[in-house]
């Protein structure tokens, strides 16, 4: 799995000792208004000229060359390239793991018999759900369009992974001490940088993937599908799901025949889940301190107890 410095493992100590020992000291007031601003709903409307990912899907081939690209650029797992030349992977529909972020899966068009190629990552929308529920804002939209994720703050609740609606955010489950949240992080490290694009981008051999500003992204789908009557859905899955997302596809047949959710409409998954994630931010963080403030109170109250309780030998005395 991930190898992490041991700097890196001591931060994540130190903040998670901190955040139990605010929870206890603080009475959780400070948390539950951080929880309360991550639940905000305020209707953004996008950064403007954040990024994009556009995906014909009618021009993927399989090669998983973008699987072999992410590993590289993300220092995951080691694997030769020859190991993503394996088809056998299609047999099965894969999803992302903590070690795995991207994967390519095959569907087959029950018109014609023939392959269709998706590949499936991180969508990082323009609302994230997993935003919102993060109480100690460990995610975050950048105005690039990258939804990234500092481990240091993370305190490992997992509501990120219960609420995305694609089903993305990951756990190390095998990292006992120091586990993270892994997903893709849309090369942020790349794009940030002037002129840099997603490694899966760079490396596709037919361009299945366009990078650029989302904005002109959605107008090439649109032309695509205008200039070529017949070949696709007329649909840009993404430019309205769940509120929109920074990766749009173009698909031949329906999107729910080729691993896309198509019962999510178009409202942001935090409006949907306001009520529940406050309720789960204060379940969270009023439960802890109900609990610290019935020991310390039942600490007190023996306390105050025994030094009322009359001492034996002063009635033994009075009695003789």
């Amino acid at each position: 799995m991930l190898r992490k410095s041991k700097v890196r493992i001591a931060a994540m100590r130190m903040n998670r000792r901190k955040f139990l020992g605010r929870l206890a000291a603080t009475g959780g007031a400070a948390l539950l208004g951080r929880a309360s601003q991550a639940i905000a709903i305020d209707n953004f409307p996008g950064y403007r000229d954040r990024y994009g990912v556009l995906v014909d899907t009618t021009l993927c081939i399989g090669c998983r060359r973008c699987e072999w690209a992410c590993n590289e650029w993300n220092k995951l797992p080691n694997k030769p390239i020859k190991s993503f030349e394996d088809k056998t992977v299609f047999d099965t529909v894969r999803r992302t793991h903590a070690g795995t972020f991207t994967v390519v899966n095959r569907h087959i068009d029950s018109n014609d018999s023939k392959p269709v190629y998706v590949k499936k990552q991180c969508m990082h929308c323009e609302e994230p759900a997993c935003v919102s529920a993060c109480f100690v804002k460990a995610f975050r939209k950048t105005p690039e369009g990258a939804v990234v994720y500092d481990a240091s703050v993370c305190v490992g609740c997992r509501y990120c992974m219960i609420v995305c609606p694609f089903d993305i955010p990951a756990f190390e489950y095998d990292e006992p001490l120091t586990p993270l949240v892994t997903k893709c992080t849309f090369c942020f490290d790349r794009i940030s940088k002037e002129g840099g694009v997603p490694a899966c981008v760079n490396i596709c051999p037919v361009e299945s993937l366009r990078f650029g500003r989302r904005a002109d992204l959605i107008k090439l789908a649109h032309e695509r599908i205008r200039n070529n009557p017949g070949k696709y859905i007329n649909h840009v899955y993404g430019e309205h799901e769940v509120g929109g997302t920074s990766w749009l596809y173009l698909s031949a047949i329906p999107f729910d025949k080729i691993g896309l959710r198509t019962d999510l409409g178009r409202t942001i998954i935090p409006k949907l889940g306001k009520t529940f994630l406050t309720a789960v931010s204060v379940v969270l963080v009023s439960w802890p301190v109900l609990f610290t403030g019935l020991y310390v109170f039942s600490r007190m109250s023996s306390k105050s107890s025994r030094e009322n309780m009359p001492s034996t030998k002063m009635k033994a005395g009075k009695d003789g």
